[in-house]
C-alpha cells in the first residue's frame, strides 16, 4: 500500500479543502484556491492518525501568507 493523504483519510468527501489562495484577482474573497500543502502518511503512520485539519482562518489575518497551516495529530 502506498502513501495516504491525512485529510482525505479522515474526510474522504471533503470539498473546498484549499491551502493556498493567490493574492491576485480576489482569490481569497472568492474562495478560489488550490490545495498544495499535504501530509502524506505511510500505512503505519495512517493507522496512528487521530485528527487532520486546515486552519483556514489565518488567511483572513492582516498581512497573511498565501498559504495556511495543515495540522495533523498522531497517537
Amino acid at each position: 500500500m502506498g502513501l495516504r493523504d491525512a485529510l482525505r483519510t479522515l474526510n474522504p468527501a471533503l470539498k473546498d479543502s484549499y491551502t493556498f489562495w493567490d493574492y491576485q484577482a480576489g482569490a481569497w474573497q472568492k474562495n478560489n484556491g488550490i490545495r498544495i500543502d499535504h501530509h502524506l502518511l505511510s500505512p503505519q503512520a495512517a493507522d496512528r492518525l487521530i485528527s487532520a485539519r486546515i486552519d483556514k482562518h489565518v488567511r483572513g489575518w492582516e498581512r497573511p501568507s498565501d498559504h495556511v497551516p495543515v495540522l495533523i495529530e498522531l497517537g
